[in-house]
């Protein structure tokens, strides 16, 4: 099905491609390369060519929040960094062995919130694309991206994206990531994909701005569960140097997260010649997803199964319409009035009964929910601002305040201020459950998770900071129930949901030092982090590093240009969450402390204009370090390994 809708998708688009041209053809080398150059510990762009037609700053991404950066092909440690499957920097994230597999979470700064309710099943959205992932271009000739990396045993991973100009008024795009990777251990396959289609519009005089994109995305694991025997991946000894030796607790579970997403932004400006003006402004969601967890043989370690096979599907499906009238002035800036309509199913095909014949877990959730709020924004010479306060029409209680500041002294230098105030209603997985194992069933009416959330941020020529205090009421969490002893024969888990209705307190400092010395450059970034709590609901490491010493510079009359280095990364002990494939969560637990552990990775990368080529052998300590690194407390991180990757853009 996928491919078909793909291939009706390029038919359409591939007549633009070919017979419109907003500038004239030409070579892709035209376009001003951003090669940096470091010379007496300063970084200049040295233009490769002279004779462009089409500057970088014609090629314009921008997010749906409408800040617009500019297509980067240039070669940086970030760049680095962002050499992996989710192509961003994941300093905070621990990956589990496999790629597309998900990722426990070391910086708890990283999470964001909505007050409305949410699908769940968040250990398997990391790589899924919400609506802020989606960017939409303006281009001044077709744009290629093609990104490339192996994986673990057999597979890749393939991220290709066209843009193109049919008018200086209408872009279109199209882009498909695909993963395959088998991994080393019994049962880890992971097969994903994520298609979008996006386009953008606007009239001449930018009266009607239009953006819209659709996306089809499906997320197949299959999950073993971890390794039984934790002493014989830490001894190595043969023949468990070769992971599929090693026993693991589930041999036949696959799940599988699946979504689409229709989505419209568009404004109407209503004075045809006057900017400040009223505007109004429509936003439209519709969304499906669904959360399949199957397996032929149940396993005891879930407890009791009431089926001779596990086949659990959790369906879900929203529509959300946002209505808002603004006030656009150049001067005083935006001041915008709103109101929303959500409405959600959450359902399954079946309800659970009592021996009675009374319900006792029904087989949905659903309800509509209607906002009203207010919304300012202000961007003028070196401050940009916005505040948002919304509260809810109908009997639910839901509220949220947003409001943040930006000032830039220079480009180098800016400071950042955010404070948010939240009434959260929860997801929609901690409220209702079914699974054909008897005690994975949960109907529940929890309260609203109450978060205060203040961040502030610095940035300068010297260093950057950041610094974020949160303080967390009614948090919801899942945890086991089970207390297994020794003379168990099997380990049992059983996870559900409770609510901690103490207060956490959460404080976090990140900060970011690059040192440069002729060709040498040393790239570091710590992160602090303190828990204030009765009991272990909140558990992060106290620190989490990265460091990177790497050497640059250019060859063959400046064509080449070289990055290589070693990059090192350590978080200390902690009780990390464990994560549980029939529920797609992450579960506390207090059994198991990982961390404690170094991480190092080499790394030689080169660019050759708009070509990029990264070649890493990572974890290459995992021989001479000791056998104790996990990313969840059964599940091993990955050994040493080479892996191989390529970005190329294309300008024609």
């Amino acid at each position: 099905m996928y491919k078909k809708f793909i291939l009706v998708c390029f038919s359409l688009l591939l007549p633009c491609i070919v017979f419109s041209q907003v500038l004239q053809k030409r070579n892709s080398r035209n376009i001003t390369d951003t090669t940096s150059v470091s010379k007496n510990n300063r970084t200049t762009t040295v233009p490769t060519v002279s004779d462009s037609i089409a500057t970088i700053d014609m090629y314009k991404i921008i997010s749906i929040e409408r800040d617009t950066t500019y297509i980067d092909t240039s070669l940086t440690i970030q760049k680095e960094y962002t050499e992996n499957y989710l192509r961003k920097d994941i300093f905070g994230l621990l990956p589990f062995h496999n790629i597309g597999q998900t990722y426990n979470t070391l910086d708890y700064g990283l999470k964001d919130y909505s007050p409305f309710p949410e699908f769940g099943f968040t250990a398997k959205h990391f790589a899924y694309m919400e609506v802020n992932d989606i960017n939409y271009y303006h281009v001044a000739t077709p744009f290629t991206d093609l990104f490339y990396r192996s994986v673990l045993e057999q597979g890749q991973i393939l991220d290709a994206s066209i843009t193109v100009n049919t008018s200086e008024n209408l872009n279109l795009a199209i882009g498909y990531k695909g993963l395959r990777s088998i991994g080393k251990y019994i049962n880890s396959l992971s097969s994903n994909g994520n298609f979008r289609f996006i386009t953008s519009y606007n009239t001449t005089d930018r009266r009607y701005i239009l953006r819209l994109h659709m996306t089809v995305q499906d997320f197949s694991n299959q999950e073993n569960g971890g390794i039984v025997n934790t002493e014989n991946f830490e001894s190595s000894e043969a023949p468990y140097d070769e992971r599929a030796r090693l026993e693991v607790y589930l041999n036949d579970a696959t799940s599988l997260l699946k979504g689409n997403r229709y989505f419209i932004d568009h404004t109407f400006r209503l004075s045809k010649s006057n900017p400040n003006s009223i505007v109004l402004h429509h936003r439209f969601n519709y969304e499906n997803k669904s959360f399949e967890y199957t397996q032929p043989t149940p396993s005891d370690r879930f407890g009791r199964a009431l089926t001779s096979s596990i086949n659990d599907k959790t369906k879900y499906n929203k529509m959300y319409n946002m209505f808002g009238a603004a006030y656009s002035n150049e001067t005083i800036g935006d001041l915008e009035f709103y109101v929303e309509d959500y409405n959600y199913n959450y359902y399954y095909n079946s309800i659970v009964l009592y021996p009675d014949g009374t319900i006792d877990i029904p087989n949905k959730v659903s309800d509509r929910i209607n906002t009203y709020g207010a919304r300012y924004s202000y961007q003028k010479d070196k401050w940009k601002g916005s505040i948002l306060i919304s509260n809810s029409i109908t009997d639910q209680s839901l509220a949220n305040i947003d409001a943040s500041a930006r000032y830039t002294f220079d480009e180098r230098n800016s400071v950042f201020l955010r404070y948010q105030n939240m009434n959260k209603l929860p997801n929609l997985n901690f409220r209702l459950f079914q699974s054909d194992y008897e005690e994975y069933n949960w109907s529940e009416n929890f309260n609203n998770e109450k978060i205060n959330n203040f961040e502030v941020e610095a940035k300068t020529q010297w260093i950057s900071a950041s610094l974020q205090y949160s303080v967390l009421k009614d948090q919801l969490y899942f945890s086991d129930d089970v207390v297994n002893t020794e003379d168990d024969e099997v380990t049992r888990l059983e996870v559900s949901p409770k609510q901690y209705d103490n207060t956490i307190n959460y404080l976090s400092l990140k900060i970011n030092k690059e040192f440069k010395f002729w060709k040498l450059a040393l790239d570091n970034t710590v992160l602090y982090q303190q828990v204030d709590q009765s009991e272990n609901i909140l558990n992060v490491p106290k620190f989490v590093t990265r460091n990177t010493l790497y050497f640059s510079d250019h060859f063959f009359k400046n064509a080449l240009y070289i990055q290589t280095g070693i990059t090192f990364q350590y978080f200390s002990k902690y009780y990390a969450n464990d994560y549980n494939p029939v529920i797609g969560e992450f579960y506390i637990q207090e059994k198991k402390k990982i961390g404690d552990y170094p991480l190092m990775d080499f790394f030689i990368n080169a660019k050759i204009q708009t070509f990029r080529v990264f070649l890493k052998a990572e974890h290459f300590n995992s021989g001479f370090s000791g056998y104790n690194y996990y990313s969840a407390p059964n599940q091993p991180y990955r050994d040493f390994t080479i892996r191989f990757g390529v970005i190329w853009d294309f300008f024609t």
